[in-house]
């Protein structure tokens, strides 16, 4: 009978970290996977992220400009030693290099990265609205003011 129990402890164990594992990182912020559109008046800026694997989700901002895609910003975050990095890189910042921001929040709803020794931003979010809307944010210190500048987006349907 003890060895019984102790396997049955044992597998639900192994359940409850597999189930941990699969909630946390990447599958807890999948709700971000799709295109988003913010409306300005200059035009549409998108924002595009894919699944690259377990570990990844890579994404880019963009305009359209007549028949071209003119790429603002290469991201990936990517999920190591259980926690996630949002690393941007832009085109003509930082020599193209690109920059790690450290989670410091991650939920079902909000994503926050921060890197305190960048210019700026120094801190960059999302927030779900809703199944189809999220506000991103990049926020800092920027010549000894706080700074915050808000990005609200709607999920859009490709057209295949």
């Amino acid at each position: 009978m003890k060895r019984t129990n102790i396997c049955v402890v044992a597998y639900l164990l192994v359940v409850c970290a597999c189930t941990a594992k699969r909630n946390n990182g990447i599958s807890r912020i999948e709700w971000l996977v799709g295109t988003w559109e913010q409306t300005t008046l200059k035009g549409s800026i998108y924002e595009t992220w894919k699944k690259t694997n377990e570990n990844e989700l890579t994404g880019k901002s963009y305009k359209l400009k007549g028949m071209d895609t003119i790429v603002f910003e290469t991201i990936r975050l990517v999920q190591d030693d259980g926690r996630l990095s949002y690393i941007p890189a832009v085109k003509d910042q930082n020599g193209g290099s690109p920059i790690f921001f450290k989670e410091s929040t991650i939920s079902e709803t909000l994503l926050v990265f921060e890197n305190k020794d960048h210019d700026f931003p120094q801190v960059i979010s999302y927030t779900k609205i809703g199944k189809d809307s999220l506000m991103a944010e990049i926020s800092g210190m920027r010549n000894g003011k706080e700074e915050r500048r808000y990005f609200p987006m709607q999920r859009i349907r490709l057209k295949k």
